[in-house]
């Protein structure tokens, strides 16, 4: 199978990527914009929400990751967060 590539560049994806609204159970969740430490582009979600089973609600954790296929293999340019230098 053929690598699929990535249509935006890092400094495009870090300069104009927005949240994700998520729906869970009906509830409305955030996932922020996040450069992975794998060098990867995407989103990231965590969180608790309950969960009804039968009759009984159960308490569950959130973890989801929404990565965009390709990205790890674009260039890490001067405009990548790793490379912002904080006083």
């Amino acid at each position: 199978m053929a690598k699929s590539t990535c249509s935006v560049t890092r400094p495009e994806f870090l300069n104009d990527a927005k949240p994700v609204e998520i729906t869970i159970n009906g509830i409305p969740m955030t996932a922020d914009v996040k450069e992975f430490s794998t060098g990867s582009l995407g989103w990231y979600l965590n969180g608790k929400t309950n969960v009804k089973v039968g009759e009984k609600w159960v308490s569950v954790q959130i973890g989801m990751n929404l990565t965009i296929v390709g990205s790890k293999e674009l260039p890490k340019g001067m405009l990548g967060r790793q490379d912002v230098q904080f006083p």
